[in-house]
């Protein structure tokens, strides 16, 4: 019984209702004068090596007659050591709030909230989805990580394209790849979709280019596909002229070069003229495009095993362009890199 004395003598509170003389552990916490030190008094009384610990420890030594007594005891105790920890916490903190302000002048004006803003990459991917959903495109998405199938094949990429190559594309030890292109969002879509489908695909893709004032590993991307009956060239033209004129201006000058593109035919590349105060205006590519090649949906039509996107039956056009191109042309960015660096004097220009 001499521990259960000791416990109730140290801890617990008379039967008249007043506290003896402080015990250790009160006496402990109340001379704490830190964080730090209040922890180890924590530990010392509360822990898994502490003294209310062994106390409880000894309670399976007691006769079952005085267990009762002894766990009251024990559980009065712990109430009281751990309220006291509790107490002696609040009390710290609130003198550590308290010397944080000390010195301050609080008749100071305070320093000017910074306002947060859209990153320009945001802005130009917003405004283009804009535009483009009035027109009638549907939002499209699609995993990162893809399949060879999904990314080339099902586009008519030829096996020894250069794309293909791992010195341009980052494959996985499972032979799936990171996307090069939003792409491959057209073949999904299409595996699934009843013409006529009409959707945009924004997002990111990755190559391995060498980083410099015009490249980035990884890039933003935004990719148009529009199947339906009797889709012509002059409805890819008129799409995209109205679209970068919206984007850019009324006035801006478009103009499409022939050009090669495996998923498409006939293909095309589409440059705007830059005017930038105090040069010549020069043409800039922004985009590529071209009419579905009919490959594209006779793999299509085999993969889904009906004749729903039979190249006798649809026809289609496609787009892509780089976000980043674009925000470059927007605000007349000349360093692909300040859209990742993070810049604070750059970014805030576009809050």
């Amino acid at each position: 019984m001499d521990t259960l004395r000791d416990l109730w003598h140290g801890y617990a509170v008379h039967e008249t209702g007043t506290r003896n003389n402080p015990a250790d552990a009160l006496s402990a916490i109340e001379a704490a004068s830190d964080q730090k030190t209040l922890d180890e008094a924590r530990v010392a009384f509360l822990g898994k090596k502490g003294r209310l610990t062994a106390a409880s420890a000894a309670m399976k030594d007691l006769p079952n007659e005085e267990k009762p007594a002894y766990g009251q005891a024990l559980n009065v105790a712990r109430s009281a050591v751990t309220t006291a920890i509790d107490g002696k916490l609040a009390q710290l903190q609130e003198q550590a709030d308290q010397k944080s302000v000390e010195g301050i002048d609080l008749t100071l004006p305070p320093r000017e909230l910074l306002e947060g803003g859209l990153h320009p990459l945001t802005l130009i991917k917003d405004r283009a989805i804009q535009i483009l959903r009035r027109m009638g495109f549907a939002l499209a998405d699609g995993p990162e990580i893809e399949t060879e199938y999904h990314c080339f094949d099902a586009l008519n990429t030829p096996d020894d394209h250069p794309a293909r190559n791992e010195k341009d594309t980052f494959y996985f030890d499972s032979g799936k790849l990171l996307r090069t292109h939003t792409s491959s969002v057209q073949i999904r879509t299409m595996e699934k979709a009843t013409p006529p489908v009409r959707i945009i695909a924004p997002g990111s893709a990755y190559r391995r280019d060498e980083i410099d004032a015009t490249h980035l590993s990884v890039f933003n991307q935004l990719e148009g596909l529009f199947v339906a009956e009797d889709v012509k060239l002059g409805d890819l033209k008129g799409t995209l002229e109205y679209f970068l004129r919206a984007l850019f201006g009324d006035k801006t000058e478009v103009r499409f070069r022939p050009h090669f593109f495996p998923f498409t035919e006939p293909s095309f590349e589409i440059d705007v003229k830059l005017h930038v105060k105090g040069q010549a205006p020069k043409w800039i590519e922004v985009a590529g495009c071209g009419m579905v090649d009919p490959a594209v949906f006779t793999s299509l039509t085999a993969s889904r095993g009906d004749d729903l996107f039979d190249p006798e039956r649809v026809t289609g056009f496609a787009f892509g362009m780089g976000l980043d191109r674009l925000a470059m042309i927007q605000w007349g960015i000349k360093d692909i890199r300040q859209l990742i660096d993070n810049d604070t004097r750059f970014l805030k220009q576009f809050s």
